[in-house]
């Protein structure tokens, strides 16, 4: 999957795009989610998930992606699993310093982050890995999110009765 991944990478830009058509639609797909109930839809969405996350961007599901702040791509490749930068040890030539063969990712972030119109959200620091989460769908997760958001942003917004 490395040679996918850095191309994935090298396509960053492409694939923000494709994430910003995505993105609402799973957010419009919020209804469905929710009458069939999101426990019940985990396990298909995830599947379909792992298997386009996986062969694109070597995802390991940890439930709280990260591609479209890390250039696309997945900081949870890292042996370290450093999700805000990169170690002391990445070598001169920018591959990691635990495994030599392998270009460190967040040299690959950077690069990814540089192609993509929303390349500055590399600079966002991100909360520690929830390690309850992982295997879990981030799609899902978004959605839910969303909607919980927009229905307290109805509730604010509501005057109140008298």
């Amino acid at each position: 999957m490395y040679p996918v991944r850095i191309w994935a990478v090298r396509h960053a830009r492409f694939f923000e795009g494709v994430y910003r058509i995505f993105e609402p639609v799973i957010l419009k797909l919020h209804p469905v989610w929710n009458s069939v109930g999101y426990q019940r839809a985990e396990k298909p969405v995830r599947a379909v998930e792992k298997l386009s996350k996986g062969f694109l961007f070597d995802c390991k599901m940890c439930g709280q992606c990260i591609l479209s702040s890390t250039g696309m791509s997945c900081p949870m490749n890292c042996p370290k699993s450093l999700r805000n930068g990169p170690c002391g040890g990445v070598r001169a030539n920018g591959n990691c310093e635990v495994k030599p063969e392998m270009k460190c990712v967040w040299v690959q972030a950077w690069d990814g982050s540089q192609k993509m119109k929303g390349g500055d959200k590399i600079h966002v620091v991100q909360l520690p890995v929830d390690h309850s989460q992982k295997g879990t769908s981030s799609w899902l997760r978004v959605a839910r999110k969303a909607s919980e958001q927009k229905r307290e942003e109805e509730k604010v917004s509501q005057p109140l009765n008298k």
